[in-house]
């Protein structure tokens, strides 16, 4: 089996002044411009984004629309800074702390949403720590 990992997965905004703040701000995505549109990275894993004047091709079956995605993001850090992190911007946590299984196993996870409505979590693994 060849080596396989996610380079990036696609959603759509409304809004990309709003969504470029909040991705910025909130989960600390770069943002970068790639013509007419934008992309968030983070780290080694991107977020191609289709929004106002700009629908990238191919594109799927049933596409996205605004506020339709559900993304889970690893915390460095503990629940409580997690949680003062969202407080902080004003982020509402709509379910959580949870005990949830994530691609590391079972973490505890808070559940909020972006200004599309797109369901975000945060995962908190036990030995979460900055790298």
């Amino acid at each position: 089996m060849p080596n396989i990992k996610l380079d990036h997965c696609v959603m759509h905004v409304s809004n990309w002044e709003r969504s470029n703040l909040f991705y910025r701000e909130v989960l600390g995505a770069e943002v970068i411009a790639t013509g007419s549109k934008w992309v968030y990275r983070f780290g080694d894993v991107q977020l191609n984004l289709h929004g106002p004047g700009a629908i990238g091709t191919p594109v799927a079956k049933v596409p996205v629309a605004p506020g339709g995605s559900d993304l889970c993001f690893e915390w460095i850090g503990s629940l409580e800074e997690a949680q003062k992190h969202l407080a902080q911007h004003g982020v509402a946590i709509e379910v959580g702390p949870i005990k949830r299984f994530g691609a590391r196993g079972f973490g505890t996870s808070l559940y909020f949403r972006d200004p599309d409505g797109s369901l975000l979590e945060f995962i908190i693994y036990p030995d979460a720590s900055p790298h």
